[in-house]
């Protein structure tokens, strides 16, 4: 049985020049953006505000998270002229907050950490006053590729839990919640700052949520952000229940009073939304 949204998770969607003239600037580049490849309900808004999240190393993920509209298929290798076409489209786009993720990618040897530094690199070199938050998987917990990637400094290092821990056999098969907890502690270790985000509505109490908000500041991360899970297709994850906006503002007040130096929980908040202010 299919459930109808409520009405505070109604988007209306409009275009502007702004909106038409990102979009024009993403496909003239063959770029791919997590708003479009992730369906992300506030496509139009963030393009209307000239806020975009590139995605790297291809639209192709070799995992099959159960909640996630990104592709599986046959793998590329990485493009070695996508740095300078990100570090253009940044410029083009006039970004002074870049937020850069990817699919994960376990058939590389580093899991694309080279290919990240790479694009870090050519974004700051074309756009040296642009601030730059990075979205990274995993890399299967490999030390070597984080540390290749913070040290290019990126203003913000970004690794979502996606989900509470009880729930990633079904959600997230491939991953492992204490592994990415050592990713985001691992990174901030070495003097990152951190920020990770989650999904409600796929099952877990509020008691979970908590608990899973107190791992993320025991080891330090900085920044938390949950939106409210919507199923991509019908061969996805179902939606268990829609979050009230009430339940979201009691998100951000108890993550603050953990000490999270920026909180941002809303039915249609996404890791990657409003990221400058949250910084």
């Amino acid at each position: 049985m299919t459930v109808r949204k409520p009405a505070w998770l109604k988007v209306k969607y409009t275009l502007n020049d702004d909106f038409r003239e990102m979009r024009e600037i993403v496909h003239q580049h063959d770029l791919h953006t997590v708003c479009e490849e992730a369906r992300c309900p506030n496509q139009g808004e963030c393009w209307r505000r000239r806020t975009a999240t590139l995605m790297i190393l291809g639209d192709i993920c070799t995992r099959n998270c159960r909640f996630c509209a990104v592709r599986n298929g046959q793998l590329l290798l990485p493009n070695p002229a996508e740095p300078q076409k990100v570090g253009n489209a940044v410029k083009l786009m006039g970004l002074k907050y870049a937020v850069i993720t990817s699919v994960t990618r376990d058939d590389l040897p580093d899991g694309g950490a080279d290919h990240w530094a790479k694009t870090i690199r050519e974004i700051r070199r074309q756009n040296p006053d642009c601030k730059i938050e990075i979205l990274v998987p995993d890399f299967k917990g490999d030390v070597a590729a984080l540390e290749t990637v913070l040290g290019e400094n990126p203003d913000v290092l970004g690794h979502n839990l996606e989900t509470i821990q009880r729930l990633y056999p079904v959600a997230r098969p491939q991953a492992d919640y204490y592994q990415s907890l050592t990713v985001l502690k691992n990174a901030k270790t070495r003097g990152a700052v951190t920020k990770t985000g989650i999904m409600v509505g796929l099952g877990e109490t509020t008691g979970e949520i908590f608990a899973l908000m107190h791992d993320a500041r025991k080891i330090g991360c900085d920044i938390f952000t949950a939106g409210q899970y919507l199923q991509p297709s019908k061969d996805h994850l179902p939606v268990d229940r829609f979050v009230t906006p009430a339940e979201f503002k009691q998100i951000e007040e108890v993550g603050l009073k953990m000490g999270f130096r920026s909180v941002m929980a809303g039915p249609l908040v996404r890791s990657s939304y409003h990221a400058e202010d949250l910084l």
